[in-house]
């Protein structure tokens, strides 16, 4: 398994994951992983550790995560110090990041901000809905056309998300919140909707497309950008 490097000098670097693989390691998780391969790949990974570098270690420097079937940007570290200061500014959202996504329908107004509370259902913990006590979730969007697809047969539009907040499955939520799922999610197009989009559409089509951090050393922004997969082109061709 390799990944293409986005970006990548002494602190950090930046893949374009390929969707159908998993971030983390989990005991229900068969197969290699991302964090097996950037274990493999750190040069430090000899260190001792220590309450300070444990986290790094453990996590082999991914400092955040995307879904299974999302491809995109994914940054990883390569010392416990640049770490520490990219899981800050998730924290305190100094990151921007900027999702592209096939939805069902044509969405109106074509630009806007979906805010409504994200948590798990209390009826199924592996989902996540919009439940009251929720935690706070803001994502601008923008749609950038609309057509009816030759593969689907549909209506379904191209949009570009930005989310302000972080929460698990956060777009995905958010999209069917305003009745316009993401085409293959399985977990929140609704059983048939899903079921129809299996036939045609691999995975759930979300792309981790824009991130513009700040260099964990320097302070400067770093703007980094993974190109448009084929099969959502294939879907929607004209891209």
């Amino acid at each position: 398994m390799d990944f293409p490097i986005l970006f990548e000098d002494d602190a950090f670097f930046a893949i374009n994951k390929p969707p159908g693989v998993v971030v983390n390691n989990a005991e229900s998780v068969k197969g290699e992983t991302v964090q097996d391969w950037a274990a493999a790949r750190m040069t430090n990974a000899e260190w001792q550790m220590t309450n300070e570098n444990k986290d790094f270690i453990e996590r082999a420097g991914i400092v955040h995560r995307i879904d299974k079937e999302t491809s995109g940007i994914l940054l990883i570290a390569k010392n416990p110090a640049s770490f520490i200061e990219l899981q800050r500014q998730f924290k305190e959202r100094l990151i921007h990041k900027t999702y592209l996504a096939l939805t069902h329908g044509k969405i109106v107004p074509r630009e806007g901000e979906i805010r409504a509370p994200v948590g798990r259902l209390p009826w199924n913990k592996e989902r996540f809905g919009i439940v009251p006590g929720g935690k706070e979730s803001v994502t601008q969007y923008t749609v950038i056309s609309s057509q009816k697809s030759e593969v689907t047969g549909d209506d379904v539009s191209f949009v570009e998300l930005r989310p302000e907040t972080g929460r698990t499955h956060q777009i995905r939520v958010h999209l069917k919140y305003i009745n316009h799922p993401i085409l293959g999610d399985y977990l929140y197009a609704g059983r048939k909707t899903s079921r129809d989009d299996r036939t045609y559409i691999p995975r759930v089509m979300l792309h981790a497309w824009k991130l513009v951090c700040l260099h964990p050393v320097t302070g400067e922004p770093v703007a980094i950008e993974a190109p448009i997969p084929d099969d959502i082109k294939s879907v929607y061709p004209g891209i």
